[in-house]
């Protein structure tokens, strides 16, 4: 249930990450309460995540996921460009999720 907790959280992280883009500092009114809203929800599901996890391993998870997401994200969304090198930069944050998860 920890890691299903864990999941959601960097799903809001990626949303949040996001949202403050279309908040444009904060300016835009619904933009800025969607990327609060996701950022409570963000760390409150990795707050119960850390109840039987270990911190350094959920926290390490969470932000890759909030990393691979939010590339992915601008990638599609905003149209940044994915170089041969940012994949495999970014096939490293995944193999390290990996293997947070495999020996927790």
């Amino acid at each position: 249930m920890s890691w299903l907790l864990l999941f959601l959280a960097g799903l809001f992280e990626i949303v949040w990450a996001t949202g403050l883009k279309y908040a444009e500092g904060f300016t835009r009114l619904w933009p800025s309460l969607a990327t609060l809203a996701a950022l409570a929800l963000s760390l409150s599901l990795l707050g119960l995540a850390l109840r039987q996890l270990p911190l350094s391993t959920a926290y390490s998870v969470w932000s890759g996921i909030g990393a691979l997401g939010t590339v992915v994200v601008g990638a599609l969304v905003f149209g940044e460009h994915l170089s041969a090198l940012r994949l495999g930069c970014i096939a490293l944050i995944l193999l390290g999720i990996i293997g947070l998860k495999l020996t927790s």
